[in-house]
């Protein structure tokens, strides 16, 4: 399985990751590629934790990442 994963730069330092498919599935790390590691070992115990309430394993659906660029003067 396959698992789309959102990366933030924190504030406080480091990066953080959601996985938008696993409501509640978030992890973090100093670096991108610890934060990456992390998610991973958080979607698993995830899925795991899902199975064991048996519960559905939700399955990503397609979905598109856009950005859309917003004057400052017309936010009011």
């Amino acid at each position: 399985m396959e698992y789309t994963v959102l990366i933030y730069q924190s504030e406080e330092g480091g990066f953080w990751a959601e996985v938008p498919a696993l409501p509640g599935c978030y992890s973090q790390g100093e670096t991108i590629e610890e934060a990456m590691e992390n998610i991973k070992e958080a979607i698993e115990a995830h899925i795991l934790a899902l199975k064991e309430d048996r519960k559905e394993i939700p399955i990503e659906e397609t979905f598109f990442i856009g950005r859309v660029k917003v004057e400052v003067a017309a936010v009011v």
